[in-house]
C-alpha cells in the first residue's frame, strides 16, 4: 500500500480522468479537476492572508461542495468542520476555542456562525457552488464587511500534513 504525506500527493497519484466524486444530477468530478480545485482554493486562502498553520472553520450542509471544500481546505490549512445546527453561543465558543482565523459558509447563508465569527474579528468567506460544473465545484469569495486583514500569506514550504488537524 502506498503511503502519502499530503492530500495533494494522494490526489495527484490518482488517474486524472478517474472519478473522485459523484452526486445526483451532476457530472462526476475527476481527480484532475479535484487537484485543480485544491490548488485554486489554496491560492484563494493565501490571498486572504491564511497560512498553512491557520485554522479554518467550515459550516456547510452535507453535500458534494462540503466534501470538496473539506479536502481543499485541509490540503492548505487546518480544516475544522462545525455542525450547521449549532446555535450562536455554541459557534462563538467553538470558533474561539479552535482559534479559527476564518469561517467558510455557503453563499447566502444566514448561519449564526457568521455573527459569531464577526464578533471574534474573523474573516468570513462565502462558498459559491458552481452547479453547472462537475459535482463539488466551488469558488470562495469574501463576505461583505470583512475585518481588516494582514497581507497575503507567503506560501509555506510544505503543504498541510497529517499532523495539521484541529
Amino acid at each position: 500500500m502506498t503511503r502519502f504525506a499530503t492530500l495533494p500527493e494522494m490526489i495527484a497519484a490518482q488517474p486524472h480522468e478517474a472519478v473522485a466524486l459523484m452526486a445526483p444530477a451532476r457530472d462526476p468530478l475527476p481527480y484532475g479537476a479535484l487537484a485543480q480545485l485544491v490548488r485554486h482554493t489554496e491560492q484563494q486562502l493565501r490571498a486572504h492572508g491564511l497560512a498553512r498553520s491557520d485554522r479554518v472553520a467550515l459550516v456547510l450542509e452535507n453535500g458534494p461542495e462540503m466534501a470538496c471544500a473539506f479536502v481543499a481546505v485541509a490540503a492548505a490549512c487546518t480544516a475544522a468542520p462545525l455542525n450547521p445546527a449549532y446555535r450562536g453561543e455554541e459557534f462563538a465558543f467553538y470558533l474561539s476555542d479552535l482559534g479559527a482565523k476564518a469561517l467558510i459558509v455557503a453563499q447566502g447563508s444566514e448561519s449564526a456562525a457568521i455573527e459569531a465569527a464577526r464578533g471574534l474579528g474573523m474573516l468570513v468567506l462565502q462558498l459559491r457552488a458552481d452547479l453547472a460544473a462537475p459535482a463539488g465545484s466551488f469558488a470562495l469569495h469574501a463576505a461583505a464587511d470583512p475585518p481588516a486583514r494582514a497581507q497575503p500569506a507567503t506560501p509555506d514550504a510544505a503543504p498541510a500534513g497529517a499532523t495539521d488537524v484541529a
